[in-house]
């Protein structure tokens, strides 16, 4: 394996607070970063650097680590731009839309369904996400959904079930059978391909009990659950994810005060992702109310055709700060550290010894820049695994 360095960065994020300014981030001034194979093994003041078989000059740029997007739906067909105009224009958001996506989901073939899932993966790493989780859902039979874990599964190793994204068209007089099926057939023959279970927990989806029922039934099979939450009304998600030790709780937008603490004192972690609020102008969630209760947050963009079609991590950050109450620290570490909490990973989302060589260079001085110039295409370089791929 050779070594390579990446000398005199202006800005640091390190996600150790124990490296630089002591600060959740770990900010180091004027740093290098040395990659030896897929890891980093070196990260220090770029005067203290030491010998490699590379040197890249970073030129006064800032490197932060690898965006991890911990909420994505990419196995689908087909777009909604009609129920985009017709919501633009005054009609609410439901979950029904669901449907749409799953006519043409179920329509395409497994090769169109992973190439628009490569699509949408080179956007996001083009903007610096180099993890990704990514979901089934917009199947809903036993086949379609074993087929979507399965092209997930080609592209990423954070794989989630989500045959509980809405009660299958085919169920509509009998929601009770859906979830028998869901607990399952279906999850019998998505288990093996899959890391995660999530159900969303929402009027127009499934109960308290229904979740319950489906995440319990995931957990006995090995998988770990996560949830949508509490997104379109107040409702027991939270609870429920905290409950059953849930990595995540996702949206989070309408919170009590009980949920709010639970999520405070628990290990839970909310993420949130404002591309949905964007595109619903829906309420933001409160990420002031989260931090400052003790809560782990993440950001990610949900990208869906439906509710959310970015896959800029970018994007939600500057939406982040200027609409939901971070501030651009709270913000990136969010994007990265916080994505990696999502998914119970500590190989990813910082820039320490040991960790993937995951790694963004962006054309600004500060990490600050993506909140400061926001739409800007700052990411000019892209490392994962240590191989440079933009």
């Amino acid at each position: 394996m050779t070594t390579t360095a990446v000398t005199h960065i202006a800005s640091l994020v390190t996600n150790d607070p124990s490296l630089g300014n002591g600060t959740p981030l770990g900010l180091i001034q004027d740093a290098a970063v040395v990659i030896d194979g897929d890891r980093i093994v070196w990260t220090g003041e770029s005067s203290k650097a030491p010998a490699t078989d590379n040197v890249l000059d970073a030129a006064g740029r800032a490197v932060i680590p690898g965006f991890v997007d911990s909420h994505s739906h990419l196995v689908f067909a087909g777009d909604r731009t009609q129920e985009f105009n017709a919501r633009m224009s005054g009609q609410p958001y439901r979950a029904g839309g669901i449907r749409t996506t799953v006519a043409a989901t179920r329509a395409a073939s497994d090769e169109e369904l992973s190439a628009n899932v490569a699509r949408y993966l080179a956007e996001a790493l083009s903007q610096g996400t180099t993890t990704f989780e990514t979901k089934s859902g917009y199947g809903l039979t036993v086949e379609d959904e074993a087929r979507a874990v399965r092209v997930a599964a080609r592209h990423t190793d954070e794989v989630t079930y989500l045959g509980a994204h809405i009660v299958s068209p085919d169920y509509a007089d009998d929601p009770a059978g859906y979830v028998d099926l869901v607990t399952g057939p279906m999850l019998e023959a998505c288990a093996p391909h899959a890391r995660w279970i999530d159900v969303f927990c929402e009027q127009g989806a499934f109960d308290g009990d229904q979740a319950r029922a489906i995440l319990t039934a995931g957990r006995a099979k090995g998988l770990h659950p996560r949830i949508h939450a509490n997104q379109l009304t107040y409702g027991p998600g939270v609870q429920l994810a905290v409950e059953l030790d849930a990595a995540s709780a996702d949206h989070c937008t309408h919170l009590t005060d009980a949920d709010v603490d639970a999520l405070g004192q628990g290990d839970t972690v909310a993420t949130l992702l404002p591309g949905a609020e964007f595109s619903t102008r829906a309420t933001w969630p409160d990420a002031r109310r989260l931090l400052d209760a003790g809560a782990t947050v993440a950001l990610s963009t949900d990208c869906n055709p439906g509710s959310s079609f970015t896959s800029s991590m970018p994007f939600c950050v500057a939406v982040a700060v200027r609409d939901m109450g971070m501030t651009p620290d709270e913000a990136i570490w969010s994007a990265t550290a916080g994505g990696a909490a999502a998914l119970r990973r500590t190989d990813i989302g910082r820039i320490t010894p040991g960790a993937r060589a995951d790694l963004v260079l962006l054309d600004a001085p500060s990490h600050v820049h993506l909140a400061y110039r926001p739409g800007v295409p700052l990411v000019r370089a892209v490392w994962r695994s240590g191989q440079r791929v933009v």
